[in-house]
Order: C-alpha cells, then structure tokens, then sequence
C-alpha cells in the first residue's frame, strides 16, 4: 500500500505564490509518475503536472510558465506562481505505478481576486 500526504495550500491573493508538497510512503515501485490534479467546485478533477520517475515532467495548457513541479525521491512538489482566481480547487497529489493509482487527500488552495 502506498500512502499520499499534501502539504501547503491555502488562501493567496491573485498574482501571488503557493507551494504544496506530498510525501508518499509504503511500497512504492518503479518506474512511477506523481503528480498533482486539482478539481474545482461542479467541475471535474483534471490533471495540473505531472513527473515521472526518469524526470520527465507535462503540464496542462493553463498553468504552463506558471506552475513548476519537481520530485526527489519519494515526494512531488508543486511551485505555483503567478496565482489566478481560476486555479482555485482542491488539489491532489497521485502516484501511478503499473497502472494503479494512488491519491492524497487533498489540500485546498484559494486564490482571491
């Protein structure tokens, strides 16, 4: 069993930053991705980034040049910049290793305009 624990989140105000952190701990195989998927009031959850194992890291379209996410071992970090309204959510850090999946918690982030 692998276990998911988010750090950070909370409220900011538009233009600023925001760091969150998940630590996972169990038995976790290689290769794998982490990343972070956010999910808005009446929306859907969507993927925000996510990195691989081998470092190789994707983004979606609305956080390119703003969001940075990184990982060192077994913990995945989310650099948030420039934060607008629209980022507001829940955020979830996820492993996927040989197709399951894994999920924190959650951590709220709310930016005010």
């Amino acid at each position: 069993q692998v276990q998911l624990v988010e750090s950070g989140g909370g409220l900011v105000q538009a233009g600023g930053s925001l760091g969150l952190s998940c630590e996972a701990s169990g038995t976790i195989f290689r290769p794998n991705v982490m990343g972070w998927y956010r999910q808005a009031p009446g929306k859907q959850r969507e993927l925000v980034a996510a990195i691989a194992s081998n470092g190789y890291a994707n983004y979606a379209d609305s956080v390119k040049g703003r969001f940075t996410i990184s990982r060192d071992n077994a913990a995945v970090y989310l650099e948030m910049n420039s934060l607008k309204p629209e980022d507001t959510a829940v955020y979830y850090c996820n492993l996927n290793t040989y197709g399951t999946n894994y999920w924190g918690k959650g951590t709220l982030v709310t930016v005010s305009s």
